[in-house]
Formats: C-alpha cells, structure tokens, sequence
C-alpha cells in the first residue's frame, strides 16, 4: 500500500475517534470527568510507585535525594490513592493546580510587562491580568471551571476532528503519488 494511503486511513481513524470522544465529553460530562479523575489517580499511584522504586534501586544517588525522591513518592501514592477514594476531589485538585499555573503565569506576564522586558509592554500586562484573574475564578469556582475545560476540549476535539476529515488528501491525489 501506498504511505499516504495508509496516513489517510490513520487520519480517518484518529478523527472518528477524536468526534466520538468529544461527543461523549458533551453528552455524559460527568462520566466523561469521573473518567479523568481516575486516570489521574492512577498515574499518581505509578509515578509514586516509580519514584519510591528508583529511590531504593539508584544506589549512585545521594542519601538525600534518594530519601527525597523516596518521601515524594510515598506522598504521590497518598495523593492518587485518595484521587481514587474519592474522584470528585481530584477534580478539585486538579482545578487547583491549572489555577495555580495561571496566577503563576499571570504574574510572570504582569512583572514582565511592568519592567519593560517584553513588547509591547501593555499587552503582557494585559495578559497578566486576565490570567490572575482566571485563577482566581478557577479557585473560587473549581466544579465550573474543571466543567467549562471539558466543554471547551470537547468542542475543539470535535472542530480538530471534523477540519482534519475535511481537509483529507484526495483518493486521487494519493492514488497519483
């Protein structure tokens, strides 16, 4: 078979996928988010698992970052273990930390902006400002927000999807090449 043939059967694949899950996103939102809570559980208990592994077994490391990496992966297994105990709180930890990302990136923007070391200047303040602010409302309304990212990811899912199924190259155009 021709290679682009074969890509153009991976990109109608990938893009069916791609409106089923947005659609499932849409439809069954909290199914699709208790879905999110538990993968994210789960990767906290393998990341800790794998840390407190590599602690034990990497004998070419300190004392002091092995016990570090050690204590840290002990508190990921604590952390995904209660993300799985109880899915809706992950959630809300997951709220807090994309909250956190903004006013961090916020004010790296803001300080930016205000010591002139980007240009233009007014539009990293602006920049600044409306991403302080969206983690503030991420930290006050974490349920809205974690709900308006899936909406949000769902529809562009669906857009990414459909534009990819519209822009395919043609049968003939591959059969030519």
């Amino acid at each position: 078979m021709n290679v682009l043939a074969i890509h153009r059967g991976e990109l109608v694949a990938v893009s069916i996928i791609g409106i089923v899950l947005g659609g499932f996103a849409l439809f069954w939102p909290d199914a699709t988010l208790f879905t999110v809570a538990i993968l994210f559980g789960i990767y906290l208990v393998v990341s800790g698992v794998f840390r407190i592994t590599v602690a034990a077994l990497a004998r070419d490391s300190g004392a002091a970052m092995r016990w570090l990496g050690g204590i840290l992966g002990v508190l990921l297994v604590a952390a995904g273990v209660y993300c799985l105990v109880s899915p809706e709180r992950s959630l809300a930890v997951l709220a807090f930390v994309i909250g956190f990302g903004f006013v961090a990136e916020g004010i790296i923007d803001l300080m930016a902006g205000i010591q002139g070391i980007v240009s233009p200047t007014w539009l990293a303040v602006v920049s600044g400002v409306v991403s302080i602010i969206a983690g503030v409302i991420t930290f006050t309304l974490p349920g809205l927000a974690i709900s308006a990212f899936l909406v949000f990811g769902a529809v562009l899912l669906i857009a990414v999807s459909v534009s990819t199924l519209l822009t395919l190259p043609r049968k003939n155009t591959v059969a030519a090449m």
